[in-house]
């Protein structure tokens, strides 16, 4: 999908570069990468700046104004050196103007983009971002579709007898993996090859941690990822304490239906109205019972339950919890 979004958006908003991301939609964390246009050879420093820098149009900041597209040249006043990011990553690399888009719908992140151009292009114009913010709206629902659980459930995914446990080093470097976590590194591996020796999901928690041992806030304390066969993982890290290197242990685990089934809910295009009498009949609750709890009718129920039907594509009840329940968990 991203691929097939380069070649359309390439000419009209006049990129050299990109570099696409997933996310974790409950959060907005990066938890993949893909370029097909940098070489990604430092990309270590890309997640420290990601992590701890303080910067204008960051993907959160981008997300929490209400917009989905921001460029450097706007939010610095036409004096990108006011951005540690273009210091420090896109002069450097022989960039000039940034424009980052993050792909939300359904109430989630499911990912975002860095587009970059060269200096003699000049900074993106309004229509160039506008358009950009269009298309990230379109984007966001495309790329939540992706992550809904498959008609028929896959086979288990690894780690099914444990946790997988790492302990890293100052830089990502792992010292210390378990069985688990061996066959999970692959699971887990980004699109794209870079310079980290783990996933960059698994280095995002890693920092993520670090900055709340130093005190720092942090968004969450923990980071879900989808494998390649659909599965859910969550992964917790924890800076050791009275370590003088700087480790992190990182365990992950298959994501419980607590943590999957609003993603998958999410993912089906529900609105917040039909999550909630989504996830009712998933602990079990009748058309009675679920119009109790909700105040509204039975009859509003069930329209509501039409609806859930038909965006899952399923024809009962039986059929839903199946899909949620085993499509992605199983």
């Amino acid at each position: 999908m991203f691929r097939r979004a380069d070649e359309l958006l390439r000419q009209v908003l006049e990129f050299d570069a990109v570099c696409w991301h997933t996310a974790d939609p409950a959060t907005g964390l990066v938890n993949s990468v893909l370029s097909d246009d940098l070489g990604l050879g430092a990309f270590e420093e890309a997640v420290r700046l990601e992590v701890w820098a303080d910067d204008l149009a960051t993907f959160p900041k981008i997300r929490r104004s209400g917009f989905r597209a921001e460029t450097l040249s706007r939010a610095t006043r036409g004096r990108p050196e006011h951005s540690v990011r273009y210091r420090e990553q896109v002069a450097p690399a022989g960039f000039g103007d940034e424009l980052r888009t993050v792909f939300d719908a359904h109430g989630g992140m499911w990912g975002c983009a860095a587009f970059l151009r060269a200096p003699d292009r000049g900074p993106y114009l309004a229509r160039q971002r506008q358009l950009a913010d269009t298309a990230a709206r379109h984007l966001g629902r495309a790329l939540s579709a992706c992550h809904a659980p498959p008609p028929e459930a896959p086979g288990p995914g690894g780690s099914g007898g444990g946790p997988a446990v790492m302990v890293l080093g100052v830089t990502n470097r792992p010292i210390a993996v378990s069985g688990p976590a061996e066959e999970l590194l692959a699971r887990l591996a980004d699109p794209s090859r870079t310079s980290l020796s783990v996933p960059i999901a698994f280095a995002m928690a890693a920092e993520g941690a670090r900055r709340a041992a130093a005190g720092l806030p942090v968004s969450q304390a923990k980071i879900r990822v989808q494998d390649r066969d659909g599965h859910w993982f969550v992964l917790h890290a924890s800076a050791l304490r009275g370590s003088a290197g700087g480790e992190v242990t990182v365990v992950a685990t298959r994501a419980t239906p607590a943590d999957a089934i609003p993603l998958y809910l999410s993912a089906y295009g529900l609105t917040a109205r039909e999550q909630e009498v989504a996830l009712l009949l998933v602990r079990g609750c009748d058309t009675k019972e679920v119009a109790r709890v909700l105040a509204m009718t039975p009859y509003t129920v069930q329209d509501h339950l039409k609806s859930v039907f038909a965006k899952a594509g399923v024809a009962s009840r039986r059929e839903l919890i199946a899909r949620i329940m085993l499509g992605g968990l199983g």
